[in-house]
């Protein structure tokens, strides 16, 4: 009986659909696990084989821990707003919806043919208004909240509110916006309707604010940093420029602390700790003040080196800092201007990479040190981010790297305030060995000495105070697409007022098209349905914002980050038309106890996942602070590009062997021209594709009469025509090869390429595992009792495979079941006792042919549940040790003996053996060395 995978994959997976055999439960009595994996966006070229990866990981620990009896959680869904489909929907006027749902479709078909263990019963999609409607209900939360810095927490606002009427703002300790003006609870009481929206907006979690963003033009939206690639646009390429623009932000930054604080409470790679931390940015330092000269206004500067203030020589601001066009004098405005403009055309991120360009501008203003009073020249410089600290520093050039090639470069002076350093060739930062000298009361005193005392001095004089300072800065929430979730906001004279959840959710309207407006509105705005009746509370036409009762609606929509924020608490109880999850379902579920992805997320996605799911625990709604226990970012398949070589005028197209010492350019080829296995080009097919067409009449040069490509590991893409289709594989070849392959190509974490021939040696072992069972004739198990060399093989493999899964090394496992099966066939063993745990043991990797083993050894149902074999050390202990028995250190042959003999029964044993008599030639030994379970030597 052979092994048709086909047949057999079709059939369980039509079983398990049928059957829901991993539907999970929310009322068992057993330990729960929850395993999920980072649910993907679904574009239109579908899954290549790189994309299952971490999927498989994931499933073969589901598997396993329902084996073990937990119930398990293992959902899946989609990332489904975003900004691909909103483009494709630009470009062809097809609704993102439509095409959104045929990706979706796609992707389904695939992830099924490779037998995951999903849930499907608790599918989300990011875009369902079922689902955006509880994205939308927490946005609101947000807003009803303010961050209380005593509790350390976020509360509702009617708590602040209460605080206001009764005490004013004096005592209130929140995070805020800046330069928050005093009042008293009388005041507050007099104050309108409208003038205590806008204090509240000042302390609401998320608000409206003018913000620096990275606008995309081409695009015509915000783009977050990391949607930038090299200054453009990661999607089309397209420039991006700094301008302010009025946008939601959230207060993540309330949160800086805790964020740092909860890495140490769950079990992440400390690689990837390290990049939440470094994101972050804890510094801990003095804000200081600086007075213009002939201005009111100051500039406030965060400093992690209070003890150089000395040292100033000049300061410098950011080019987009509001003070530089109130301070930029009339000679200098041109210059000053120029820069500015220059500026908007690089990225953050680019500006921060650059450290070899220097550049800057002199505004022409002046301020005064808070000690000496000397005038301290103002620059503007893109090296200083308008978002970081203040927008503004101190420069000091004997003590900053930066400072000092600034210093040099413009020839300002550099003011040695360390002593016994040379500064004539570089800066010198190293605090741990500073003695400050030429610093007035500072001089002698160490780092930190001096800081303590400087720090002291700066509050004595109202000039400065000791700070901490957060690189993390709150994030923007708005952006100007169409596919995305609708804000659950309309606006009262320009005040925001959110919709009650009885009237959630609101829903994207239809609209003629899906660019900007004329007048540069978002999207939205081209929308003639998207007003708010607050008496009828419905979305009606924009045409009765006259009518008193009608108001505009946001046209904004949210970022791709919302509605992944969240997601994992809605697969708790995805059906729930009443809450975002039950509060039963959060208590019984908690947290994701292992969640694998990608390392790309390892800052932007998990930042603002531990932001909401630390607010939603401060609220009451969410059981814990921290979403995802356990943390894996899998590795990257690679793909193994193929080349052509083509001459400089595409005449002619040279062999890899031949392109020695001649000017060729490599061609990337469709890996459907190529015998994989071979590297050899099928040079008609080549030619037939609509791709190469330019090369019909080229002259190929071929090597003993055939075209050889080069092969080149790169990132699996598109558009390096190198990416394997998975349906391709399990068509051929079988999902359960598919998912040992992947294993078995090296440890999950690493980067690792894709080599379609070496699949053919796990699709070998299967069909080896398959003849345990089955001969030609049919099913072939005995009930015989096993060997002891048999139960020996089964229980290396449980040993081996439990502890692999455990430690998530799942490549090693797949070596040792080969070993296992080759020692089993081997040994001859068709024994039940020995395959019916085999079966299960295989199971989480290969589940398909466990079902198929399981059902022929004459099981009902499914094998998912049966219980995972348990190890037993009796059968690795050895009853018989195999001497070498040695003449005068000399190896002359091996004996089999029992391991609980005296040296006496074996020296007996072996001196009577023909073979040491042989040897002995009727001679007496002068000495016998026997070392029970090791040695047997005959000496003299």
């Amino acid at each position: 009986m052979k092994y048709f995978h086909n047949e057999i994959e079709a059939k369980w997976q039509q079983y398990w659909a049928k059957n829901q055999t991993f539907a999970a439960s929310n009322n068992s009595e057993k330990p729960k696990y929850y395993v999920l994996d980072m649910f993907p966006y679904p574009s239109g070229a579908g899954l290549h084989v790189g994309h299952p990866l971490g999927y498989i990981a994931s499933d073969i620990v589901a598997r396993y821990r329902r084996h073990q009896g937990f119930n398990v959680l293992h959902p899946q869904g989609y990332d489904s707003f975003g900004l691909p489909a909103e483009q494709y929907a630009i470009q062809t006027g097809q609704h993102p919806e439509k095409t959104t749902k045929e990706n979706i479709a796609r992707y389904r078909e695939q992830l099924d043919k490779i037998g995951f263990s999903f849930d499907w019963s608790r599918e989300v999609r990011t875009s369902n208004p079922d689902y955006y409607k509880w994205t939308q209900w927490i946005f609101i939360q947000l807003f009803n909240s303010w961050y209380n810095k005593t509790s350390d927490k976020a509360e509702s606002i009617e708590t602040l509110i209460a605080q206001f009427e009764q005490n004013g703002n004096a005592a209130v300790n929140a995070v805020c916006d800046d330069n928050i003006v005093s009042f008293s609870a009388a005041e507050w009481n007099g104050f309108t309707v409208s003038e205590q929206q806008k204090i509240l907006l000042q302390y609401r979690l998320t608000y409206l604010a003018e913000t620096e963003v990275n606008w995309c033009p081409a695009l015509g939206t915000v783009l977050a940093n990391d949607e930038i690639v090299n200054g453009v646009s990661e999607r089309g390429g397209h420039p991006v420029i700094r301008k302010k623009m009025t946008q939601w932000s959230m207060r993540i930054s309330a949160y800086a602390e805790r964020l740092l604080q909860g890495l140490e409470t769950i079990d992440w790679t400390e690689s990837l700790k390290e990049s939440q931390r470094n994101w972050i940015g804890k510094s801990v330092g003095a804000a200081v003040s600086f007075k213009l000269k002939n201005h009111e206004e100051v500039i406030d500067v965060f400093t992690t080196r209070p003890d150089t203030i000395f040292g100033v020589t000049f300061m410098t601001l950011a080019p987009e800092h509001e003070l530089v066009t109130k301070i930029t004098t009339s000679e200098q405005k041109a210059a000053v201007d120029a820069y500015i403009e220059a500026t908007a055309k690089r990225s953050e991120r680019e500006r921060m990479a650059d450290v070899k360009t220097i550049s800057g501008v002199f505004t022409g203003a002046y301020a005064e040190h808070p000690f000496t009073k000397e005038p301290i020249p103002v620059w503007i410089g893109d090296y200083v981010l308008a978002g970081y600290g203040t927008g503004a520093v101190m420069a000091v050039p004997c003590g900053d790297e930066r400072d000092y090639a600034f210093a040099k470069h413009f020839n300002i002076p550099i003011k040695n305030i360390f002593e016994g350093v040379d500064i004539s060739e570089a800066a010198f930062d190293d605090k741990n060995t500073t003695i400050i000298a030429n610093s007035e009361f500072l001089n002698g005193l160490n780092y930190k000495e001096a800081t303590k005392k400087i720090i002291s001095a700066l509050e004595e004089i109202g000039a400065g105070t000791a700070k901490v300072n957060y690189r993390l800065r709150d994030a923007v929430f708005s952006r100007q697409r169409y596919w995305g979730e609708p804000f659950p906001v309309y606006y009262v004279n320009g005040l925001p007022q959110m919709i009650a959840k009885e009237h959630l959710p609101i829903i994207l309207p239809e609209v003629e098209k899906y660019l900007p407006t004329e007048d540069g509105q978002p999207p939205l705005g081209n929308a003639s349905v998207w007003a708010w009746n607050t008496e009828t509370n419905q979305v009606v036409s924009n045409d009765l914002i006259d009518d008193v009762k009608v108001f505009p609606l946001e046209l904004n929509t949210m970022p791709g980050w919302a509605g992944s924020s969240w997601y994992w608490m809605r697969y708790m109880d995805a059906s729930n038309e009443c809450d975002f999850a039950s509060e039963e379902a959060l208590k019984y579920w908690e947290n994701v106890d292992l969640y694998i992805g990608g390392s790309e997320h390892a800052t932007g996605h998990l930042l603002y996942s531990r932001f909401w799911n630390k607010f939603l625990k401060d609220r009451g709604f969410a059981p814990t602070e921290e979403p995802f226990k356990k943390l894996i970012n899998q590795g990257m398949i690679l793909g193994m590009s193929a080349f052509v070589y083509r001459s400089e005028d595409s005449k002619t197209l040279y062999s890899k062997g031949l392109i020695k010492d001649k000017n060729v350019h490599p061609i990337h080829v469709d890996l459907s021209c190529i015998n994989d296995i071979t590297n050899e080009l099928d040079i008609e097919k080549f030619k037939a594709h609509p791709l190469y067409s330019d090369y019909v009449n080229a002259e190929f040069i071929l090597e003993d009469g055939k075209y050889i490509v080069g092969r080149e590991v790169e990132k699996m893409s598109k558009s390096k025509y190198n990416v394997v289709n998975p349906d391709d594989i399990c068509n051929e070849y079988g999902a359960d090869t598919l998912r040992l392959y992947e294993m078995f190509l090296g440890p999950l974490e690493q980067a690792k390429p894709w080599n379609t021939a070496g699949i053919t040696g796990v699709f070998g072992f299967l069909k080896k595992l398959w003849r345990l069972y089955f001969d030609d004739n049919g099913f072939i198990v005995t009930n015989d009792e096993p060997t002891a060399d048999m139960y020996k093989s089964l229980h290396k493999t449980i040993k081996k495979v439990t502890e692999d899964i455990e430690n998530f090394s799942f490549n090693t496992s797949v070596s040792q079941f080969m070993i296992c099966v080759n020692e089993l066939s081997q040994q001859k063993c068709h024994h039940r006792a020995i395959l019916e745990p085999l079966a299960v043991l295989v199971s989480p990797y290969a589940p398909h042919i466990a079902e198929e083993l399981w059902n022929a050894l004459g099981h009902q149902g499914s094998i998912s549940t049966v219980a995972f074999p348990k190890f037993e050390a009796k059968y690795l202990v050895e009853s018989e040790k195999e001497y070498p028995v040695s003449f005068n250190g000399k190896m002359r042959f091996t004996i089999k003996l029992p391991l609980d003999l005296t040296a006496a029964q074996i020296e007996e044993i072996v001196m009577a053996d023909e073979r040491t008599q042989n040897q002995l030639q009727g001679r007496t030994p002068n000495k016998v060395i026997i070392v029970p379970g090791k040695i047997i030597n005959l000496v003299g």
